[in-house]
Parts: C-alpha cells; structure tokens; sequence
C-alpha cells in the first residue's frame, strides 16, 4: 500500500498542463525573429516581478514590426503558473 502511494504522489507531482493558443495576427509578413517574455506566478501571485507583455518580447527579440502572437500558458498542479508570450515579426 505504501508503494502505490509513493508512486501516486510522485505521478501527481509530474502532472503538468501546457496550452498555447494564437492571441493575434498582423498583415505584416511573417519574419524570422523569435521574441519571448514570461512571468511565474505560485498560488496565484506573481513574486518574480515578470513581465509577459508584448512590448517586451518585441523588444527581447529586436522585432520592429510583429507578425503573430501567442500566449503559453503552464501550470503544475495548478499550484505553479508559466505564463509567456511569443512574438514573431521582423
């Protein structure tokens, strides 16, 4: 009994949900540069100061003018939060 738990708890301790989902799109062509930003937040509150603006991936990646953008989105048990955003352009 005592090996299903451990073995419960540690498959409960690897569970992880990750979504990424498309936020917008530009009519600017789609370019080569890759800029991300991202913030982590436990419980519900962000102690890292992070910034997952759009500004500031843009700025991360020297894109001046973006294509897309998407948001990712991670939680482990729902008790720890990734939250990035990714932008593309030139």
């Amino acid at each position: 009994m005592k090996k299903f738990f451990i073995l419960g708890a540690m498959a409960l301790a690897m569970a992880s949900c990750s979504v990424t989902m498309p936020v917008n799109a530009t009519s600017n062509e789609v370019g080569s540069k890759t800029g991300t930003a991202s913030t982590t937040s436990i419980l519900g509150l962000h102690f890292d100061g992070g910034d997952a603006s759009i500004r500031t991936a843009a700025k991360k990646g020297g894109i001046k003018k973006i294509s897309t953008v998407d948001f990712k989105m991670t939680n482990y048990l729902f008790l720890i939060g990734k939250y990035e955003t990714i932008v593309t352009g030139n």
